[in-house]
């Protein structure tokens, strides 16, 4: 018998803003970093952090909604596999190979006006926030997906 399970969660923030590609299907896909943070204490009991730095590219409806809404800093949950590129170096003519994460889903943390995620969209998709009317947003906050609406409950993707 054989088992196999590739399945990855991550929460971090992004390291560079999302980079996305339009193929001639019109099928999106995002490339982007998230940094992974780590706090523990070492043998010497002093506190210790550690940064672990996972490429992510999602595909569809989801790239074009990571590309919309997600910038340098922003915090977001991903839920994926794992996935291992191989590639001969054009320079060296070495074979390389990488991992990363192919995310079936991804969640933005923080709502508007937080810190690392402005005008992204919370639970609430689609209402208008009155705690926010008095506020300056830092930048204008990017238009909302083209997409039927989602329901109070249902993320846009």
């Amino acid at each position: 018998m054989s088992l196999n399970y590739n399945r990855v969660t991550l929460a971090g923030n992004l390291t560079r803003d999302p980079q996305v590609r339009f193929f001639a299907n019109e099928k999106a896909v995002a490339d982007f970093g998230l940094a992974i943070n780590r706090k523990f204490k070492g043998n010497d009991g002093t506190m210790k952090e550690e940064t672990t730095f996972v490429d992510v590219e999602a595909w569809g409806r989801t790239a074009e909604l990571v590309g919309q809404y997600l910038t340098k800093g922003s915090g977001c949950f991903v839920e994926g596999r794992l996935k291992l590129d191989s590639w001969d170096d054009k320079k060296t003519s070495e074979k390389r190979s990488k991992i990363k994460v192919v995310a079936d889903s991804v969640q933005f943390l923080g709502g508007r006006g937080e810190r690392g995620a402005p005008g992204a969209p919370s639970g609430d998709q689609g209402q208008s926030d009155q705690s926010d009317a008095n506020e300056a947003p830092a930048r204008p906050a990017p238009s909302r997906p083209s997409a039927a609406p989602a329901g109070d409950d249902e993320p846009p993707f």
